[in-house]
This record gives structure tokens, C-alpha cells and sequence, in this order.
């Protein structure tokens, strides 16, 4: 607070405010002091100069000597008294050069101003180093706010790669699987699975780092990954898409609506008998609807809490917002934020 740019208009400004409270409330009458209005201006000026300097100047060597982050009090404290010091040095400084040196007062003549500007002095010291301690402390707060801030994201940022990275481990074991039967049996469909298959990885590794994706692209991802589902169910499943084109601009997070789809497959059954039907749609209320009928599996496979725990982190972390999931007997339906970036 002492080194800020404009300290001098400040100083300017706060002594000619205090020199004309003096002369509202004739102090120099009351107090009989016989001086001209501009020493006496010139006298406040220079108390208040002096004080203010001189904490400037005196500051850096409290700051070294006694600031640590557990003693922030106490390098205040002692700065305050090192300041008082300072006003008091100005205060007897400058009545005396006014007073003795270009007046010529005798000792009982300068009593009274001695008295006053000793009290202005200090008073003066104790509002510089209350705005110097509002300041101080505001600094900090600013300081460890952005701290806190930046450790949040780096949280944030190491959470959403930590779900990130266990995405899918089933899905590649599964269509590994898948692969190795159609080639044992030379299926001439085989070169077509291979190929949709690298294009779900491709579009899986070029998007792992980023936090959201345009629901253009994770559809145009979607679509090999279906066949791939569908090679590997044949009709136990279908899955329909009805999405309008203006949401495809808005953003998801990357690989939510295949995992929303392999959740689904987990934990039903899908075969020609009972065929498994996934919805997906939009409900004009800015979100993505995957909604599939319910037919429990009797033995599921144990839960990795990855699915839909993933998904609702990765909202949490990235927006704040929640994924909605509505169950019943019959269907079983999630909702998830589609969002716009500014």
C-alpha cells in the first residue's frame, strides 16, 4: 500500500482535507497559535509526507526481519509501532523547522502545535497502516484464493483422466473376442470388423485428452461402435438414433453415449428371443435420452463402478451439472447434459 503509484496525490489530498477541518473548526484560534495558513498547511503536508515515506522506506526491513506466514500479526504489530516512531520523528521535525527555525517561537510558543501535530501524527500513522493491514490481508486472501483455485482444477483435471483412463476395458476384451471367432472361421466380414473397430479406438485416443466433444462427432463414433455391437448380438439388439441437427453443434463428454450403451448390455439380457432396444434421442430440454427396455440379467456381471458413476463425475467436474436417471419397471432411462460453449 505505501509504494502505490499515486501515494503523492493521495498525501496531497488527505493533508489538504486535514488543514481545512482546521480552519472549519478554528484550531489555530482555539489553541492560539499565530501562524500563516500556508505554513500551517505546509505543516500538515509535511507530517503527513514524512509519516507516510517513512514507512515506506522503513517496510522492506520489517518485511525481511519479521514477516514469515505464521507471524503475519506480529510484522504488522511491530510495523505499526516502527511507525509511530516515524510520525512522531516528523511530527517534532516539522514544528520544529516552522516553528524555531523560520518563526522563532520560544518553547512555549510550539507547545501547542508540538502537542497537535504529534497527535495528528500518530493518528494519521494508525489510518495509513489500518488501510496498509486491509490491503495486506486482502493480498493474501487473493493469493491463496487462486491457489485453492488452481489446485481445484489440477484435482479436477487429474480426476476426469482418471476416469478417462478406465474406460472400455470390457468393450476391447469382448470384441477381441468377437475378432478371434470371425477370423478362426474365415468370415469375409472380418476386414470390415477390423476396420470399424480401429475407427471407435482412433476416435477414443484422439479425444481422450479433451473434456467435451461435439455431439456431431460422438455420433459419427457411435456408428461403427453399433456395428460392432450388432455383429457380436446379430438381432438381439437394436439401437435407434434421433437426434435434430441443430443439437449436433452442442457438447458432450467424450465416449458417454458408448458407455451409456454398454451399461445397458451389462445389465440386460439381448438375444433374438428378447432383444435389446436403445433409444436415443433428445427431449427439447437440453439433454441426451438413452433409454433402453428393462430385462434383467439373473447372474450380472460384479460392478467396477465405471458406467454411469463415470458420466456423473465427469458432469460434476466439467459443469456442475447432473446426469438424470429414471427407472421402471419397464424402461430404464438417462438423461445427460448436452452443453453450448461461450
Amino acid at each position: 500500500m505505501f509504494n502505490h503509484r499515486y501515494r503523492y496525490l493521495f498525501i496531497l489530498l488527505l493533508a489538504l482535507y486535514t488543514f481545512f477541518n482546521t480552519v472549519v473548526c478554528d484550531v489555530y484560534h482555539y489553541f492560539r497559535i499565530e501562524i500563516e495558513w500556508y505554513y500551517a498547511a505546509l505543516t500538515i503536508l509535511s507530517v503527513t509526507l514524512v509519516t507516510w515515506e517513512g514507512n515506506r522506506l522503513i517496510k522492506p526491513w520489517f518485511k525481511k526481519k519479521f514477516l514469515t506466514p505464521k507471524t503475519k500479526v506480529r510484522f504488522l504489530a511491530f510495523f505499526f509501532i516502527a511507525g509511530n516512531g516515524v510520525a512522531l520523528l516528523a511530527a517534532i521535525g516539522t514544528v520544529f523547522f516552522f516553528g524555531t527555525v523560520i518563526h522563532d517561537y520560544s518553547w512555549q510558543e510550539n507547545l501547542n502545535p508540538y502537542k497537535l501535530n504529534i497527535i495528528y501524527g500518530s493518528l494519521i500513522n494508525l489510518f495509513l497502516h489500518l488501510l496498509n493491514a486491509i490491503h495486506f490481508f486482502f493480498r493474501e486472501y487473493r493469493r491463496q484464493w487462486k491457489e485453492t483455485e488452481e489446485l481445484r482444477q489440477i484435482s479436477a483435471q487429474a480426476q476426469i483422466q482418471l476416469v478417462k483412463s478406465q474406460i472400455n476395458p470390457h468393450f476391447l476384451f469382448n470384441n477381441l473376442n468377437v475378432l478371434s471367432g470371425m477370423v478362426i472361421k474365415d468370415n469375409p466380414e472380418a476386414n470390415r470388423f477390423i476396420e470399424e473397430f480401429s475407427k471407435v479406438y482412433r476416435y477414443i485416443l484422439s479425444n481422450q485428452e479433451k473434456e467435451l466433444v461435439e455431439l456431431r462427432s460422438e455420433l459419427d463414433f457411435i456408428q461403427p461402435y453399433i456395428f460392432l455391437l450388432q455383429t457380436r448380438f446379430d438381432q438381439g439388439l437394436s439401437v435407434t438414433v434421433n437426434i435434430p441437427e441443430h443439437y449436433k453443434s452442442w457438447h458432450v463428454v467424450p465416449a458417454a453415449l458408448q458407455m451409456l450403451i454398454e451399461n445397458a448390455i451389462k445389465h440386460n439380457v439381448v438375444s433374438r428371443n428378447k432383444p435389446l432396444h436403445i433409444d436415443i434421442h433428445t427431449n427439447g430440454n437440453q439433454t441426451l435420452v438413452i433409454k433402453n427396455n428393462v430385462q434383467p440379467r439373473l447372474a450380472t456381471e460384479s460392478s467396477t463402478r465405471i458406467g454411469l458413476q463415470n458420466i456423473r463425475k465427469r458432469y460434476e467436474l466439467i459443469c456442475g451439472r447432473d446426469v438424470v436417471i429414471k427407472q421402471s419397471d419397464k424402461a430404464f432411462e438417462v438423461a445427460i447434459p448436452l452443453l453450448q460453449l461461450n
